[in-house]
């Protein structure tokens, strides 16, 4: 079968066409045939050489397809309501830039009525990511404020809309004025342009000086110290990403006096029972505001990861190179042959 490989460490030229057996699944998994793979900045890194795949794990990248089930575990797939033919997408700890990929049964989900698969390629990493992170771990609640960190990557556009659609007000911050529009018109009650404005000062106007409830942070460092001033009593931050770095100081009194807690999480290598428990919380909660069109997939490029026009023989190098320029608004996704 047709893969990416990351080669060698180092730039999205790394990214090379291969030939891989098809893999086999186990107990309590299925075979996919995936019809696309969604992109995601963990895949960045670990081409990098930042973020080594886990213990057992694919060395392959990808975190997320979506597909046909191909064949699996038959009792477990019985057990789940799942069945050879069904179309699914599903989180994985590796190997979602190929053809065929093993998924756990418990991490697939049903694509929503009329997803295509470069759509549905868009949703488990994102949700996975916001429900756990913003819901799980930062208790978010209807008529609280969510401050979103970068509102118009994957995860922005994702935490955007589900907060939204369940009652929360949502502030969120974007570095050009057009991905500020691109946030409001997701449903943003307000925009902020952090290179042309303090969003620490902006935030706390916008609450009237009370302060945001939960603090969804994908840059950390200097950050921290600004989100600890503008977070309201009993407030909540999750930091999911370091790319502003790892060292941050912030004023512990303020953090002890407002009651606040800092927090934050990976999941990439987390056990399977964790992760299906998400996946459960997102079918029941999230999947139907998918089928009654209050949460959209948002995809901004779409390129074919087997590409004869490209010296590495794939997309895959455009499709990182786009993700590094910070352009993009919402998912990048790789296609293979024939999509539903």
């Amino acid at each position: 079968m047709n893969v990416i490989e990351i080669s060698s460490f180092g730039g999205p030229d790394v990214l090379r066409l291969a030939d891989r057996s098809v893999p086999v699944a186990g107990a309590g998994e299925v075979l996919i045939r995936v019809g696309a793979s969604g992109i995601n900045r963990p895949d960045v890194l670990q081409r990098a050489g930042m973020y080594p795949a886990p213990a057992g794990a694919s060395d392959i990248p990808g975190l997320e397809v979506a597909g046909v089930i191909e064949g699996g575990d038959a009792q477990a797939m019985a057990q789940a309501g799942l069945n050879v033919g069904d179309r699914v997408c599903a989180l994985v700890a590796g190997g979602g830039y190929a053809e065929y990929c093993v998924a756990p049964i418990g991490q697939c989900l049903p694509i929503p009525k009329g997803l295509s698969d470069v759509e549905a390629a868009s949703l488990p990493e994102t949700f996975f990511t916001v429900w756990s992170n913003v819901f799980d771990r930062g208790g978010l609640q209807s008529g609280e404020t969510l401050l979103v960190q970068g509102g118009t990557s994957g995860i922005g556009v994702t935490a955007i809309q589900i907060a939204k659609a369940l009652g929360a007000k949502v502030i969120t911050t974007a570095g050009s004025d057009e991905k500020c529009a691109a946030c409001l018109a997701l449903g943003a009650d307000h925009a902020i342009n952090y290179k042309t404005q303090d969003f620490q000062v902006e935030a706390l106007r916008l609450t009237d000086g009370r302060g945001v409830d939960v603090v969804l942070d994908m840059v950390a460092g200097s950050y921290v110290a600004k989100e600890v001033q503008c977070l309201a009593e009993d407030g909540r931050l999750v930091i999911i990403a370091v790319q502003g770095g790892v060292q941050a100081e912030f004023n512990a009194a303020l953090v002890m006096r407002k009651r606040l807690t800092i927090t934050g999480s990976t999941l990439r290598a987390r056990p399977v029972a964790f992760k299906a428990a998400i996946a459960k919380a997102c079918l029941q909660q999230v999947w139907p505001l998918l089928a009654a069109g209050r949460v959209k997939p948002v995809v901004h490029s779409v390129f074919p990861a087997v590409d004869a026009s490209q010296a590495s023989g794939s997309g895959a190098s455009q499709a990182h190179a786009l993700m590094e320029s910070n352009q993009h608004v919402g998912k990048i996704v790789l296609t293979w042959g024939v999509q539903a």
